[in-house]
């Protein structure tokens, strides 16, 4: 083993000697290693490689002369070219002049005594060995092999090898060599020069790491009762979409907290993934779609629709799930992902290369800058508020479609230029990339389609913006969502004359930008045949950008903000902060929307008057009061206040309502971990234990479930 002396009678192998002395590993240089063999006698190890040697036997101190050791004050290291020579004379050396060994009464053994000496040493370490492994507990063996898990599967290493051509007898597996480095460092459990697991035992191994740490999560979510779903982005692993699903809850510290859950397979129709979705949830979770109160989905694209109608049926099923956007998403893009529209998937499908083409390049930060100085020349507040957005993640913005018009020639000239390379600045990547975004800038279905969104999303930007603000801020845009139904209604009856004067906008930008104005190619091809006239472009763009665009908008703000929205977002005046505002004069007319949740409604009223007299008399000033549904949470009084609290964890989890910046932690790690790993590599299990990196782990729980599931593995 790696933490005794290789010579066999060394008396330091001896546990009980109060001190030990230190253990030098075998050298790397073959001539070294094999001399240290020689003279301890041990010919068993004539087979194995110098680096086995090195990484799983030690000789002590006591084998050595003082003038080949090197003592300092805090470790004692060997010379480069130290030999040990000091061994008993019960364990003689086969070649004793090849060592130059000291030996006390040295007598020479003949062949024959050396292969019988050979022979029973041989056996004596394959009998020691037997009885070290009958001795060792698989469950300690087990143990060793989760931890190694645990720590790869938490810092994104794949289990597997890295590169996917590199043939298995060439390279061993990351968790094959991590548990081989632990045996070379000491680790008397496991085995050395075997391979301890299979992948299948692996990935049951990883299943019920992910199980343990899930039930221990989903055990606070029942605790804390009430929840929401909230779904992002597809991912892709092992050549199949999965959906990540996640939970918006408030702990029992009343903590508001959203953590990733799983992945569901994501195929079949709308039905099939909803009765999917809530298997999962209910059978697999252990959770109560009773205790539902919120759904928030941002898959965007293709898969948009199909996560709108699952939604749908989720509400039919279960009437309290509030089906809404998410606090920590800008209205206005979550509106247009939601599209299956040409014109706007391509905008945003652009918008994501321009953000991923300038993030972290100062430098192409500085190119886009000097184009905007080019182009607005003498009008400096414009010039320092346009580069001041391009700072910033401007794409994913309430205004980003605004922003996206003004800079659009810059951008244009900037990429152009950035494509040119006439001074030789930039990499070959780079290039291509400018040159994917300049075509993408310079084709008219682009230029339409964001004068479009800009100005159909004009009406809703405002209320968008309140909608992330303070709870002040979110209590007060319902009163204003009247006004933006009736401005949408008023475009959708007149969508004629706004269409026209779109039109002649995006006319005016093409015309600048010298883009001819025309209808998509694939459109000329799919439908030459059936109409003998040409198709006039301002008519197509009516019927297939303006009027499902107008529609779709107005649809989706109807569907994400009813009427048990708005009572949602009237109950934000719990907060101290909205009642200094009204001046404490509120109304408990819109409480009825979560009553039934409530353990003792018919006390709410009462409860209700002292929560705003508290206030009332408390507050100097009103800056000064808590200012959210999270902070509230956090004070210490609220306990005393059952209904309010009740309340108040129940808005928390609404996804539409503000929440904490580092709600969306979950989110923004599993992008990272989507972003930074090959898709060869990436695992539903490894994801989950990386979402899960802080999580703590009881290593014989997990190792007493694993025995009790596979019992055969053991």
């Amino acid at each position: 083993m790696a933490n005794n002396c290789a010579f066999s009678s060394c008396t330091s192998n001896n546990c009980s000697l109060p001190s030990l002395p230190p253990l030098f590993r075998f050298p790397r240089n073959s001539e070294r290693c094999k001399k240290w063999i020689e003279n301890c006698n041990r010919i068993d190890l004539d087979d194995k490689t110098p680096d086995e040697l090195y990484r799983q036997h030690r000789l002590c101190a006591k084998h050595f002369e003082d003038s080949v050791m090197e003592t300092t004050l805090h470790n004692t290291a060997l010379k480069e070219d130290a030999i040990p020579t000091i061994f008993d004379s019960s364990s003689q050396p086969t070649n004793p002049t090849s060592g130059q060994c000291k030996r006390k009464g040295e007598i020479q053994d003949g062949p024959q005594d050396s292969k019988v000496k050979k022979e029973d040493l041989t056996e004596k370490t394959k009998d020691d060995s037997q009885i070290t492994m009958e001795e060792t507990d698989p469950r300690d063996i087990l143990k060793s092999i989760f931890e190694v898990l645990l720590v790869l599967s938490k810092q994104n290493i794949p289990l597997n090898r890295h590169a996917v051509d590199v043939q298995e007898s060439l390279t061993l597996s990351n968790v094959q060599a991590l548990l081989e480095y632990r045996m070379s460092v000491g680790n008397q459990v496991l085995t050395p020069g075997k391979e301890l697991c299979s992948s299948t035992q692996l990935s049951q191994m990883l299943e019920v790491c992910e199980n343990g740490v899930r039930d221990e999560f989903l055990q606070e979510v029942r605790e804390s009762r009430f929840f929401s779903l909230v779904t992002d982005d597809l991912v892709d692993i092992e050549e199949q979409c999965h959906l990540p699903v996640f939970l918006r809850f408030v702990d029992q510290s009343n903590c508001l907290r959203e953590e990733f859950a799983g992945l569901l397979p994501f195929q079949g129709d709308e039905e099939t993934l909803t009765e999917q979705l809530l298997s999962m949830v209910t059978d697999k979770w252990g959770l109560n779609m009773e205790n539902c109160r919120g759904q928030a989905h941002l898959c965007s694209g293709v898969h948009a629709s199909k996560m709108k109608a699952i939604s749908t049926r989720l509400t039919e099923k279960y009437p309290l799930i509030l089906h809404s956007t998410l606090s920590t998403f800008a209205l206005n893009t979550f509106l247009v992902n939601s599209m299956s529209l040409s014109g706007p998937q391509i905008v945003m499908s652009t918008f994501k290369k321009i953000e991923s083409f300038f993030k972290d390049a100062p430098s192409l930060k500085l190119e886009l800058e000097n184009a905007i100085s080019i182009f607005y020349q003498g009008r400096e507040e414009k010039t320092n508020e346009l580069k001041e957005a391009c700072r910033t993640s401007w794409t994913l913005r309430h205004d980003a479609f605004e922003v996206a018009v003004d800079i659009i020639e810059s951008l244009l000239l900037c990429v152009d230029s950035v494509h040119d390379n006439e001074d030789m600045r930039w990499s070959d990547e780079v290039t291509h990339n400018a040159l994917e975004i300049s075509t993408a800038l310079a084709d008219f279905e682009f230029i339409i389609a964001l004068v479009v969104l800009k100005n159909t999303l004009s009406f809703t930007r405002a209320f968008g913006k309140n909608l992330q603000g303070q709870a002040t801020d979110t209590y007060f845009a319902a009163n204003n969502l009247t006004a933006v139904f009736h401005s949408l209604n008023e475009v959708s009856d007149n969508i004629d004359v706004y269409h026209e004067f779109w039109f002649e906008e995006a006319i005016n930008l093409a015309s600048a930008m010298e883009i001819q104005v025309k209808v998509p190619r694939l459109y000329l091809r799919k439908h030459r045949s059936e109409s003998g006239t040409e198709v006039q472009p301002e008519n197509y763009y009516k019927e297939h950008l303006s009027v499902p665009v107008v529609t779709h908008v107005l649809n989706e703000m109807k569907d994400l903000f009813t009427e048990s929205h708005v009572k949602a977002m009237k109950c934000l005046l719990l907060v101290p902060a909205v009642m200094g505002q009204l001046k404490f004069n509120a109304s408990e007319e819109n409480m009825d929307v979560f009553k039934n949740d409530l353990q003792n409604a018919e006390t709410l009223p009462a409860e209700l008057h002292c929560w705003w007299v508290k206030w009332k008399h408390r507050v100097k000033d009103v800056t000064t009061l808590p200012s959210s549904v999270p902070e509230t949470l956090l004070l210490a009084e609220v306990k005393f206040f059952p209904n309010v609290l009740a309340f108040l964890k129940v808005l928390a989890t609404l996804p539409f309502l503000t929440a904490e910046s580092s709600c969306d932690a979950a989110r923004k790690r599993l992008k990272l971990y989507v972003e930074n790993t090959p898709g060869h590599h990436r695992s539903k299990s490894i994801i989950f234990l990386n979402m899960h990196y802080n999580a703590t782990h009881n290593l014989d729980f997990i190792v007493d479930t694993y025995v009790e599931k596979y019992p055969e593995k053991e």
